[in-house]
């Protein structure tokens, strides 16, 4: 199982090089979607710094903002591993310092928007109840 994306960063020695660091990430996802045994996680980019510095805001940023963030991180895994091998997660209540528990599932439920009913049922649910055996999935 693959966590947070990949755990892509964005502080650091990797602030302000975000084409370098989606470029890199982007290459090592692709080496790692080749073992048919790995699933990934989609979430955890709140406390990263992945995609924005959301300790810069005042407010939490709202659910479109957030997609547009994480988009092309969680779409690429997508494409790469295909749905049945993805899950939409949250880091709750470790999040709530940044965002809403409906803004983060409402993000994910935008980047899903243009998913099939079998996509989406293996991203919100389907994919993790196999991996972790929670029964029929």
């Amino acid at each position: 199982m693959s966590g947070h994306v990949g755990g892509v960063l964005g502080y650091g020695p990797y602030a302000g090089k975000t084409d370098e660091v989606f470029a890199s990430w982007k290459r090592s996802m692709t080496e790692l979607a080749a073992c048919p045994n790995v699933v990934v996680k989609l979430g955890g980019m709140m406390r990263r710094l992945a995609a924005f510095d959301y300790g810069a805001v005042v407010t939490p940023p709202p659910s479109e903002e957030l997609a547009g963030y994480w988009r092309p991180y969680m779409e690429t895994c997508i494409e790469l591993f295909g749905a049945n091998r993805c899950t939409f997660e949250s880091n709750f209540p470790v999040e709530k310092v940044r965002t809403g528990y409906a803004s983060l599932w409402n993000a994910f439920k935008r980047i899903a928007a243009s998913a099939s009913a079998d996509e989406k049922l293996a991203l919100f649910s389907g994919t993790a109840r196999r991996v972790y055996r929670l029964g029929d999935a």
